[in-house]
């Protein structure tokens, strides 16, 4: 049965859940610890091996904690880890890009007007590029490159800057900006997964033991948690941006990616410096500020596929699947009648100046592409047209469904 879709969308949405859960828990997690570490002050009467202490209240109790760079009298026996958070999240962010990009690729992956490509090579692409992205940062790191922090960091802008470049040549704009935002949170996963917690586990092994640990894994810890930290916020916009087009919809997304990762370290300088001194430096929102400026202006430069370029490109396999099946006539019918009045190149409907999505049901190919989010949006559920537009009768629903259906029971 087709209604398999549905099932598969709900699957889609709790695996979105999941994936929003811990990601809330990891970077909680990640912005508590740095402002602890940061906020720590030296005290001459804390125990021998202690660098500094802080006060806290939460839950109507006071919280004494005493950071030691060596090991203290006396070991706690339970130590508490914080590594499944960024576990989970990386999963389930996985998992989710595979349910939507590469099962969905059709639709949501590849863009027939940018490259033709078949889905396995779009999803070779997508995953092969993860993985070789990491491969690459994590030598630089392990370089000469590490005693120079600043330029690492550099050189890690520059690489961010050539993917969203490379992305936004191959995929539709909504794919090119979640893969630049999941090609960074490998790398802050694997952070964690292949660095961070076992240069920790070494260190704890040896104060366990009772020898003085090797600073250099800390050093190594340390520089992967700054890279972390400073890389968290764009991962957040990059994934919010498949709700706004205006982000991932525009001729010059990958500039408006690569200039949010620079608002991301101006925001966290700010940040970092205040838990460090008490005192932020404020010239930093300044250039928040402006950065979303250039970044609005260039979202509202618009080079959109024309209507006869839409009209005149030839269908994809996939599109014509679906443009072939009994009952796509009406259908499309119903969808130009109901729908395009927003969903155009160039919207009529008052107050609307971009497709919502950037998501166009104008041409055949146009609907025969999204067939399977109008079934859902406007067939089996009522999620469009809004209530405030032209209303879809429940005769007009039924011939959507009975379309896709068609081509699914087939």
């Amino acid at each position: 049965m087709y209604d398999l879709a549905v099932m598969w969308e709900w699957i889609a949405f709790s695996v979105r859940w999941l994936h929003v859960i811990t990601a809330m828990a990891w970077i909680g997690a990640s912005f508590y610890f740095i402002a602890l570490d940061l906020m720590l002050k030296p005290n001459p009467a804390l125990p021998d091996g202690a660098y500094g202490e802080e006060w806290e209240v939460h839950g109507g109790g006071f919280y004494h904690t005493v950071k030691y760079l060596v090991a203290p009298s006396r070991m706690p026996e339970h130590l508490t880890w914080h590594k499944w958070q960024s576990y989970t999240t990386w999963l389930s962010g996985a998992a989710l890009l595979m349910i939507i990009y590469w099962v969905g690729g059709e639709l949501f992956l590849l863009d027939p007007t940018k490259v033709d490509l078949a889905l396995w090579q779009g999803i070779l692409i997508s995953g092969g590029s993860l993985t070789i992205g990491w491969l690459v940062y994590d030598q630089m790191c392990k370089s000469k490159l590490s005693d120079h922090p600043t330029v690492l960091m550099l050189l890690l802008f520059v690489i961010l800057v050539i993917m969203s470049w490379g992305y936004n040549q191959i995929f539709t704009g909504r794919a090119a900006l979640l893969h630049l935002g999941a090609f960074t949170a490998t790398i802050m996963t694997a952070n964690v997964f292949f660095q961070i917690m076992p240069n920790q586990r070494i260190v704890v092994e040896d104060l366990k033991a009772g020898r003085t640990p090797d600073a250099k894994y800390g050093k190594i810890a340390k520089v992967r948690s700054t890279h972390n930290n400073y890389l968290t916020l764009p991962v957040v916009f990059l994934m919010l941006s498949n709700h706004y087009p205006l982000a991932f919809g525009t001729e010059y997304s990958w500039i408006i990616a690569s200039l949010i990762f620079l608002t991301g370290v101006t925001i966290r300088h700010y940040f970092n410096t205040m838990h460090a001194t008490g005192k932020g430096p404020h010239w930093t929102w300044g250039v928040t500020v402006l950065l979303m400026v250039v970044i609005a202006w260039l979202s509202s430069v618009r080079n959109t596929e024309t209507w006869e370029d839409a009209e005149a490109r030839d269908l994809t396999p996939y599109e014509q699947k679906f443009a072939s099946a009994a009952g796509f006539e009406d259908a499309y019918d119903t969808v130009l009648g109901n729908c395009s009045m927003c969903h155009a190149r160039e919207p009529v409907y008052d107050t609307m100046k971009w497709a919502p999505k950037k998501v166009y049901l104008e041409t055949p190919g146009d609907v025969a592409r999204n067939a399977d989010q109008i079934y859902l949006q406007a067939g089996i559920s009522h999620a469009m047209p809004p209530p405030s537009a032209v209303q879809m009768d429940e005769e007009a629903r039924q011939t959507i469904i009975a379309w896709v259906r068609e081509v699914r029971d087939q």
